[in-house]
């Protein structure tokens, strides 16, 4: 593995930067410490243009760490509510409650100690580091490493051998200036030429010098992974409403499961009768059911198949030993809710829309 290319790889890239790069990305204008940190726990698994919309709202909401570290959680996970892997936000809370007290609300400016943070790893701690402290720390995230692994033909069964490899180029090619540019421009190639699938290698900078071009082995870069099959669970949802028909019943989930700490409704095992656990849970002595949606939604580790079942009851009195309230759409639009939740709310309070269909 030669790394005989290392200063050419980080000059091509910086003059690719300059006429193709994307220079007008929100947390650039002003590119402070905040903002960067923000938007590298938002660009985590997510892409660009689905980060922007939500990264403006955080930021307007939360313009500092301080800010964020006096926020109440509903209200963070609220903001974060659709952008999914919700880890992310609890995670960045507790950190900023961190720097708050342990660094008296400054960043740290050290990558080692930026990495022990909540939510931040290594690659994200260089990121932070680079383009908000123009630090020479080099990142390894999926776009990065697809770049190096192709230009210098890097691939090993163990993936932990293929990282170590990787991470040692990745700070060879890192430039000792215009490192936030240059963590930006490789980012960017390995989003827009370098892709996993179809790489657009024709326009890339880097083609005089990438092995995988040269040998015709672009398919073989990074190695494939064998993908585990996902396995399928099912559960009903009940939507429960309120007799005026403008609330529903949201209860907040534990801190044990999937969607931790969000609000959602009720949900049990598909053998569980509703009726009986309505009587049970409720004391309601009469209610009515129908079939509202039937959604698939996928976590990292299992396909959700969820059964949702509107359930119409004539009274509005929650036993206090109860979890939850009741929200009409705005209330529950302002705390932290799961995406197919969210639609689903939508779904039920749009004018117009027909709840008892299936879809």
């Amino acid at each position: 593995m030669s790394t005989s290319h290392d200063t050419r790889v980080a000059d091509a890239l910086l003059a690719w930067y300059d006429i193709h790069g994307r220079k007008n990305l929100p947390w650039q204008h002003p590119r402070t410490p905040w903002r960067v940190w923000v938007s590298e726990i938002m660009l985590q698994q997510t892409q660009v243009r689905t980060v922007i919309p939500y990264f403006e709202r955080f930021i307007e909401r939360f313009p500092d760490v301080t800010a964020l570290a006096g926020a109440e959680e509903d209200e963070v996970l609220a903001l974060w509510s659709g952008l999914g892997y919700y880890s992310r936000a609890r995670n960045l809370y507790r950190a900023a409650i961190l720097v708050c007290e342990e660094f008296q609300g400054h960043i740290p400016r050290d990558v080692k100690v930026l990495a022990t943070l909540p939510g931040i790893g290594a690659s994200t701690a260089a990121a932070i580091a680079s383009q908000a402290f123009g630090h020479q720390t080099a990142i390894l995230d999926a776009n990065v490493r697809r770049v190096l692994a192709r230009v210098f033909e890097v691939s090993d069964a163990s993936q932990t051998v293929e990282t170590r490899a990787l991470q040692t180029l990745a700070d060879a090619c890192m430039p000792a200036t215009r490192c936030a540019d240059y963590t930006q421009a490789i980012m960017d190639l390995g989003a827009s030429c370098c892709t996993a699938r179809n790489p657009d290698c024709r326009h890339c900078p880097l083609q005089s010098m990438c092995g995988a071009l040269q040998n015709n082995t672009r398919h073989l870069y990074p190695q494939k992974r064998l993908k585990k099959k996902l396995p399928t669970v099912a559960s009903k949802f009940l939507l429960i409403t309120h007799p005026d028909a403008q609330e529903v019943y949201l209860e907040k989930r534990s801190s044990d499961g999937v969607w931790k700490g969000l609000w959602c409704f009720p949900s049990l095992d598909p053998h569980v009768s509703v009726v009986s656990f309505i009587n049970e849970s409720f004391k309601w002595p009469a209610i009515t059911l129908l079939p509202f949606q039937t959604l698939r939604h996928t976590f990292s580790h299992y396909h959700l198949e969820m059964d949702v079942i509107l359930v119409k009851t004539p009274c509005d009195v929650l036993p206090e030993h109860l979890k939850g309230r009741w929200f009409n759409l705005e209330q529950a639009l302002n705390v932290g809710l799961p995406k197919p939740i969210q639609q689903l709310l939508h779904t039920f309070f749009h004018p117009g829309a027909c709840p008892h269909s299936m879809m």
